[in-house]
């Protein structure tokens, strides 16, 4: 099974261009909230840790938003992420005679959870298109993203740890060319 990790911005378009590929896809960003709504073990672990801030179960984003930091992303990261691991194990297991899948996982650098052997895709999209996306998803708040981006390898690092750039705003029929490019040197 080849493994194809997506690194790039906040924003960029990461889990748009995963979906074009037509292969399964690992979303952490979907089994955060996934664990956020029915994971009471870190639901109870996040609590004893943020009295104050985390009360109700499912976990509500905003109580979430409320105590991020530089110091409590690291924190709420230790609890959360061996949780995502265990998915992200299942969805390998799942997934283990397909030939291709899609790691859609923000830090998959920084939290070295790739593989030499993975093929890593940067995904590149302007700032302003960037910032656009992200006020009308309503996931907006510079405070938050400044924090979010601080976690992140400085981009040009993070450009030359990959094998292939997508270029993320020229449309959608040129990320499926691109797409489809990536997919027949993959598959050669």
């Amino acid at each position: 099974m080849i493994r194809i990790g997506l690194v790039g911005e906040i924003g960029a378009g990461k889990t748009f261009v995963g979906s074009l590929f037509g292969y399964p896809v690992f979303n952490a960003d979907k089994e955060i909230k996934k664990i956020y709504r029915k994971n009471k073990k870190c639901f109870l672990k996040l609590r004893k840790t943020f009295p104050k801030h985390i009360k109700t179960f499912p976990i509500n984003k905003s109580e979430i938003k409320q105590i991020l930091n530089k110091k409590n992303i690291k924190i709420i990261s230790k609890i959360t992420h061996p949780y995502v691991s265990l998915a992200l194990k299942k969805f390998q297991k799942k997934n283990q005679r397909k030939k291709n899948i899609i790691l859609d996982i923000p830090l998959l650098i920084e939290n070295k959870l790739y593989k030499k052997s993975d093929i890593l895709i940067y995904v590149k999209s302007k700032k302003k298109i960037i910032h656009k996306r992200l006020k009308k998803r309503g996931a907006y708040n510079k405070k938050i993203l400044n924090i979010l981006n601080a976690q992140q390898l400085d981009k040009n690092k993070k450009k030359k740890l990959c094998h292939f750039v997508v270029y993320n705003y020229f449309g959608k029929n040129s990320i499926l060319r691109q797409v489809k490019q990536i997919k027949t040197k993959i598959n050669d």
